[in-house]
C-alpha cells in the first residue's frame, strides 16, 4: 500500500506571514497620518498665532499686545509659542504641539487697501 503525500495547510503559514505584513503596514499608514494630521494642526495653530499678533498690530497696541494675542490664540490651537517676533508691520510666529510638531507663521500687515479719511 502507497502513501499519499498531501499538502493540506502548506499555505496557512504563508497566509499568517501576509497578514503579519498587512497588519505591519496598516500600522505604518496610521502613524504617518497621524503626524501629517498633527502636522496640519501646528501649521493651522501658527497661521492663526501669526494673523492675531498682526491683527494686534494693525489696531497699534504694540508688539508686546501682539505677543500676548499670539500666545493666547496658540493655546486656544493647542500649541504654545517658541518664537514671536512681532513688531513694526509684520509678526512671525513659531508654534509647538508639545512632543509632536512645530510649523512657523509670517503674517504682515497691508494698509493698502484700506481707504483714507
Amino acid at each position: 500500500m502507497t502513501r499519499r503525500r498531501t499538502e493540506r495547510g502548506a499555505a496557512t503559514p504563508l497566509v499568517a506571514v501576509v497578514i503579519v505584513f498587512a497588519m505591519l503596514a496598516a500600522t505604518a499608514v496610521a502613524r504617518l497620518g497621524g503626524a501629517a494630521a498633527e502636522a496640519a494642526r501646528a501649521q493651522t495653530a501658527a497661521d492663526a498665532a501669526a494673523l492675531a499678533a498682526a491683527d494686534q498690530l494693525a489696531l497699534g497696541r504694540g508688539a508686546a499686545a501682539a505677543r500676548a494675542a499670539a500666545t493666547e490664540t496658540a493655546m486656544d490651537n493647542g500649541a504654545v509659542v517658541v518664537v514671536c517676533a512681532c513688531g513694526g508691520l509684520a509678526a512671525e510666529v513659531e508654534v509647538e504641539i508639545p512632543d509632536s510638531a512645530r510649523a512657523r507663521a509670517r503674517a504682515e500687515v497691508d494698509f493698502s487697501q484700506v481707504e483714507g479719511p
